[in-house]
């Protein structure tokens, strides 16, 4: 995919240098050492060098608790726990499965594929994404989903057959200090503010031709037709 819409800088934070520190050691036996502290001036060059004091070292050691807090933090929750969000693995890299009801989104198509951007209603789905990767799955009911919840594979673009999803070029940029609703949320933009432009496989993922599916929806405002999801063979423990 060549075409989509650039929205990492919500999810960034520019840093400027500030300050730095040079640790001396004598050599020998009995080591000892020092540390000297430079201020930064507009350009970045160390500038005001002088030994550390104990207020600039109180000063370093919040910070750096502060930094391990917000590792701690990854996939924690703002506050309680969403009532769509499934299931959270915080080892390794990380991971969430949560559910969307039936919703109106914007979309956005390459102009080869003949389909107007706009908005446009899209069924309940499933998402699964760690830190690096997402992939999607379709529902038939808005209900919360349980163990046995049959899944379907998603009527978009750009998914291969196993749900997961090509993000082409877009820059994903997951932070160590993300809550569980800020990781979702992301995700989702991710998702709907990226340009879909092929089928991924063999097969149409919908019962019907995929194209004709969304310009009609596109241009009707209709509410998604539940009756062209097609089923994958997987229930919703398969992901667990």
């Amino acid at each position: 995919m060549n075409y989509t819409n650039d929205i990492t800088a919500s999810f960034g934070t520019l840093y400027h240098p500030k300050s730095a520190l040079v640790f001396y050691e004598t050599k020998g036996g009995n080591t000892d050492v020092y540390v000297e502290h430079f201020d930064m001036d507009k350009n970045g060059n160390p500038i005001n060098a002088h030994p550390l004091t104990v207020k600039e070292a109180k000063v370093l050691a919040k910070s750096l608790q502060m930094e391990k807090d917000k590792d701690n933090a990854f996939l924690k929750s703002n506050g309680i726990l969403p009532t769509n969000i499934l299931h959270i693995n915080p080892i390794e890299k990380g991971s969430v499965l949560w559910y969307t009801k039936a919703q109106r989104r914007q979309l956005y198509f390459v102009n080869g594929l003949d389909i107007p951007n706009g908005m446009v209603y899209v069924p309940p789905m499933i998402w699964y994404a760690n830190k690096n990767s997402l992939s999607v799955f379709a529902l038939t009911s808005d209900r919360r989903p349980t163990e046995s919840t049959k899944l379907y594979y998603a009527p978009f673009f750009n998914i291969y057959e196993d749900g997961k999803v090509c993000m082409g070029s877009v820059n994903i940029n997951i932070k160590n200090s993300v809550s569980v609703e800020e990781f979702t949320k992301a995700w989702e933009d991710y998702f709907f503010n990226s340009y879909f432009s092929h089928l991924l496989g063999s097969n149409s993922p919908i019962n019907g031709n995929c194209v004709t599916l969304w310009r009609d929806l596109i241009q009707t405002g209709k509410p998604f037709p539940k009756e062209v999801l097609k089923k994958n063979n997987k229930i919703f423990k398969n992901l667990l």
